[in-house]
């Protein structure tokens, strides 16, 4: 019998948003992985965990070790098939020992506090990474969603697209804190984003 890599999505934060699929998996796993905000409200006793930090080589190697005698549970914050563990995965298993439970990004919530519909969005990271010129080229209608990070933050992202072309005028709206109680979107241009209410690792939708 070949056991599973079962990677599930957590939503972007509150537990409400867990997928009822992936509570179970989690609920059921006898080995758990996940970072350790995760680890600490999600697992419980008699299930052998392995919290995500820095040493993603010794994740690996941990996963690699404990699926050869059962199921691995592997936690990731938003939906899987965008920037998680998943990419790092794939490129170490066979693909036919993986499965993936959907989650709720935080990009996904986003656009829904904001009802604004995300199809034809350029979805987009400014964490640990820089978008191309390309990416972030301005044109009437064009829709950016994207995570910030402490350094480039929303009033850092104002900046940077301004100097690209953005018109201040453009409309930005800032997601900080999704799905917790302390939840606040801040919607103002792009120009007052500059200087005024500042977040980071959140995330920033600018219209165009």
């Amino acid at each position: 019998m070949e056991f599973k890599i079962i990677i599930a999505g957590i939503g972007p934060g509150a537990k409400e948003y867990v997928v009822p699929k992936a509570q179970q998996a989690i609920d059921e796993a006898k080995v758990l992985v996940g970072g350790s905000r995760a680890l600490a409200e999600f697992s419980h006793e008699g299930q052998i965990t392995c919290p995500i930090k820095a040493d993603i080589p010794g994740v690996l190697a941990f996963i690699k070790e404990h699926v050869q005698h059962s199921d691995v549970v592997v936690m990731v914050s938003g939906d899987p098939g965008y920037y998680s563990m998943l990419r790092a995965i794939r490129q170490h298993f066979d693909l036919q020992q993986i499965s993936v439970i959907p989650g709720i990004s935080s990009i996904q919530l986003a656009f829904a506090k904001v009802a604004l519909p995300w199809q034809n969005a350029r979805l987009l990271s400014f964490h640990g990474r820089v978008p191309n010129d390309t990416e972030l080229a301005y044109a009437p209608g064009v829709i950016l969603g994207m995570l910030t990070d402490k350094r480039f933050d929303s009033q850092n992202i104002a900046r940077y697209l301004i100097s690209k072309g953005w018109p201040a005028t453009a409309t930005a709206h800032v997601c900080s804190r999704l799905s917790y109680k302390d939840e606040q979107i801040v919607t103002m241009s792009l120009g007052q984003a500059q200087q005024g209410h500042n977040a980071s690792h959140c995330v920033m939708i600018v219209e165009g």
